[in-house]
């Protein structure tokens, strides 16, 4: 394994990364659902947790790592929290943990996030809306924020189209009107210390998006999902400036590799100044990872 990486060493944080399998190979999806995906983004593996720090720690990066609980919409199991954080303890040098709590799990989901950040140092929580099958601004998922808030942990909402259910009979019963991120804006109104990620590129509410991080101090962009040939030109523009503390690097590992997503980062029309902020810098402070003494 080598020594830990500490973190001047790191070369970049990858902000979305996806554990899609468990210890046991049980997987995140349903198969109706992975097989889709698969179809959408093309053929990928699927990394145990000890592959993805090794594949990680090789590059000289961190990565956030999570799964998606949607059990309420789809009866499909969860791979489980605590493992994940786990296996991310074993490899704290380059996996930080993320958990995902169904918002429909109510006060169970609660006392479970405030359980996984106290006993298991998780950092933040992804949410899938249209995968979990509810709106962002929803008065169900409020008791879920606020204890996130409380916590100063991080909500991460997938963002605009998804590949998974795509070309599936109804879209596998996944509404995609859940993932507009004018919904989140909701959400950074009614809690605002809450830390919030918008994922990937949001299209096709791309322009809706780029609103809300500029106008809500909390709200974030990654760039996972995409490779950064297709990011649409107002994105480069802002992340070019007037959002160039707010966006960060995700890939979607393993579904893209950071790898490509790199390669084409570095054909982008950007700042000089501004490439080391998307790669590392404004994630390392959103997770409290800078080293005290370089804090301003």
């Amino acid at each position: 394994m080598g020594m830990p990486l500490s973190f001047d060493e790191l070369t970049a944080i990858d902000v979305h990364t996806h554990v899609e399998v468990s210890a046991d190979g049980h997987g995140s999806l349903s198969p109706e659902l992975y097989g889709a995906s698969a179809r959408y983004f093309g053929s990928h593996g699927r990394p145990a947790i000890e592959e993805t720090a090794a594949y990680y720690r090789e590059r000289k990066m961190a990565a956030v790592v999570f799964t998606v609980d949607a059990e309420h919409a789809t009866g499909h199991p969860r791979i489980s929290n605590e493992e994940i954080a786990e296996s991310c303890a074993r490899h704290a040098d380059v996996l930080i943990p993320f958990a995902s709590v169904d918002p429909w799990k109510g006060g169970a989901g609660v006392r479970e996030a405030r359980r996984l950040v106290a006993d298991h140092g998780v950092r933040g929580f992804k949410f899938h809306p249209s995968v979990q099958a509810f709106a962002p601004n929803d008065p169900m998922a409020y008791p879920l924020y606020e204890v996130i808030e409380e916590l100063g942990a991080i909500a991460l909402f997938h963002t605009g189209q998804t590949g998974i259910g795509a070309g599936v009979p109804g879209g596998g019963g996944i509404r995609l009107k859940f993932s507009d991120p004018m919904l989140v804006d909701d959400v950074a109104v009614d809690f605002p210390h809450l830390k919030i990620i918008l994922a990937h590129p949001s299209f096709p509410w791309q322009d809706e998006a780029l609103a809300v991080a500029t106008h809500k101090p909390t709200v974030h962009i990654d760039l996972s999902g995409w490779s950064p040939k297709y990011f649409p030109p107002q994105l480069v523009r802002y992340a070019n400036s007037l959002l160039q503390d707010k966006v960060m690097f995700g890939s979607d590992y393993p579904v893209i590799s950071p790898d490509r997503w790199l390669a084409d980062f570095a054909a982008l029309d950007l700042k000089p100044e501004v490439r080391p902020k998307i790669l590392k810098d404004n994630a390392a402070r959103l997770l409290g990872l800078t080293p005290k003494e370089k804090q301003p």
